[in-house]
């Protein structure tokens, strides 16, 4: 199959293309490395140093036919789209659409769209886990950007015949990460621990999160570009929560080290717990995480500890 994976340069696109690859995909990347790097990808791997919005992005399509499209590329901080709406609107809302609009134009057959627990918003604890039947609710522009777009998507299904599959991601987290984006929390404890820096938890740490390795998230979307069935909505997670002090005390094991831990006051709007059902992924795709937190942030932590400067 031959694949398009936006913003395949970064962070959970470097854990996507190696495994397309391996499973003898015909895998292409369309990044602007503005936040990716070329050093994610194999050596081999053809990319197109472009952005989403970019009027170059037709001619790309057409000259190179794609099968499907992994869109994985946007503007990922809450707190950026909450301060620059219009910046967030413009990468995440009219950038797919460029892509929407490539994609009906030149055949594409298939979707996949990287969307987010946040389009479910601050939900009662009672519905936990949550499941993609709840409305959309999101409380913050990043939220409500990634809500647009599913619903663009889930149109140019019904108007065009495009094929899709919907992924919301719980909190991600693994080699490569940012700082940004919901599962950054891992990653910046991790840098702190291997810093020897002390470590500042916001709140009394007892919030928890659904913490997903980004490798089990490749894996996923593999499964959504395979799977005979389509045009559906996946949460992909672990279907566990975990405290951030939970978390933490796993790094620490990690690293086997004495880290000073502080609290702050809780940040306005933090999510008290956050779980979601992975049973549709489960049914449909036939998928299922396959690595503990244990294990994934010893992964993180191992790189880190070998790539960090």
């Amino acid at each position: 199959m031959k694949i398009l994976v936006t913003g395949g340069a970064g962070f959970i696109g470097s854990h996507l293309v190696p495994k397309l690859i391996k499973e003898r995909h015909d895998a292409f990347v369309l990044d602007n490395l503005y936040s990716g790097s070329k050093k994610n990808l194999p050596a081999d791997t053809r990319l197109f140093v472009t952005d989403i919005n970019s009027p170059d992005v037709l001619p790309i399509f057409e000259q190179e036919q794609f099968d499907a499209v992994v869109h994985l590329a946007g503007q990922t901080m809450v707190n950026v789209s909450m301060e620059q709406p219009v910046f967030d609107a413009k990468e995440n809302i009219v950038g797919s659409l460029n892509l929407l609009e490539a994609a009906r134009k030149t055949g594409v057959k298939r979707f996949v769209f990287a969307s987010s627990a946040a389009v479910y918003g601050d939900v009662e604890e009672s519905l936990l886990p949550l499941a993609e039947t709840l409305p959309t609710r999101p409380m913050s522009c990043y939220g409500l950007s990634k809500a647009t777009v599913e619903k663009y998507i889930r149109l140019y299904h019904d108007m065009y015949g495009l094929e899709y599959a919907i992924l919301r991601f719980a909190n991600v987290y693994g080699e490569r990460q940012g700082d940004s984006g919901e599962g950054g929390v891992v990653s910046i404890f991790a840098k702190q621990t291997a810093n020897n820096q002390n470590i500042r938890i916001y709140g009394d740490g007892e919030q928890t999160r659904d913490f997903i390795y980004a490798g089990d998230v490749a894996d996923a979307i593999i499964a959504a570009l395979t799977a005979s069935t389509a045009n559906d909505i996946y949460n992909i997670s672990t279907q566990r929560e975990t405290s951030i002090n939970e978390m933490f005390a796993i790094l620490r094991e990690i690293a086997d080290k004495k880290i000073n831990v502080s609290h702050d006051l809780a940040r306005p709007g933090d999510i008290r717990r956050s779980m979601l059902s992975n049973k549709n992924a489960a049914a449909k795709l036939g998928w299922q995480p396959q690595t503990s937190l244990k294990d994934g942030m010893k992964k993180l932590y191992d790189y880190l500890r070998l790539n960090i400067r």
